[in-house]
């Protein structure tokens, strides 16, 4: 069993580097054969339907898989080893299936024509999705994707959660990784419809799964997640004030 969960780990973890690195291109429309921003196609309405119930439907298990609740009565189906591996596995298969599905809209909100301009927009992409994979490693990446929890199954080692230590970016800002998401997402040197319909639902998703992991948060932690809070702004840094205790979980982990 462990050989076969350390395996399906490694699988569950190469699909969704995969699958982020494709959606880095589908949404900077650069070295994938379809993009955000790709000729639209069908009938408007039609293709904003889908568009929205494509990222309902991420949103909708990204969320609901990520809460105890769910998680205590799904651990009882899967072993608890690979239950974080599960997870980022549909979630992978979810935006496979959106970047699939996705119906542009076409239509320009703006577009920045001036090179310079245009250039600096995209390094403040690059920054972005920067920003995102390096916040992953301030905690521990391949715990938060599964792999640490595999690796101690091959070993026949129990799980130890691991303690959280503001460092880095997290001293200043809770959710880095969400920052990380927020910047790559709306900058874009040219805006269509499509692309600000896909970066205005994922920043209200982005808030919502922030309000409801810190509700978990302060129920798991109570007095010293709250002045965590008033140290740490959520996704921008409170001038002045850096978090130096240490918590107990991982933030921006879902």
């Amino acid at each position: 069993m462990g050989i076969a969960a350390f395996l399906y780990g490694v699988m569950a973890y190469a699909i969704f580097l995969g699958t982020i690195l494709y959606g880095i291109g589908f949404i900077g429309d650069f070295l994938v054969p379809k993009s955000i921003d790709s000729p639209p196609f069908g009938a408007w309405p039609e293709s904003l339907f889908i568009d929205l119930l494509l990222l309902g439907l991420f949103a909708v298990q990204h969320s609901t898989m990520a809460r105890p609740a769910f998680k205590a009565l799904w651990t009882r189906v899967v072993p608890e080893s690979v239950e974080r591996s599960t997870y980022v596995l549909i979630s992978s298969l979810l935006l496979a299936l959106l970047f699939w599905q996705w119906r542009p809209l076409g239509g320009t909100v703006w577009d920045v024509q001036d090179p310079l301009g245009r250039g600096a927009i995209q390094a403040l992409s690059a920054l972005g999705w920067l920003v995102l994979f390096a916040s992953t490693f301030m905690i521990n990446h391949f715990d938060l994707f599964g792999l640490r929890q595999v690796y101690l199954r091959l070993r026949d080692e129990p799980y130890r959660p691991l303690p959280f230590v503001t460092v880095a970016l997290y001293r200043f800002i809770r959710h880095p990784i969400m920052l990380g998401f927020l910047i790559a997402f709306w900058s874009a040197p040219t805006m269509t419809l499509g692309h600000l319909v896909f970066a205005g639902a994922c920043t209200a998703y982005i808030f919502i799964g922030i309000w409801l992991e810190e509700r978990d948060l302060r129920r798991a932690h109570g007095a010293s997640y709250e002045r965590y809070r008033e140290q740490a702004g959520m996704v921008l840094p409170r001038m002045g004030r850096g978090a130096t205790a240490r918590e107990g979980k991982a933030l921006g982990a879902k």
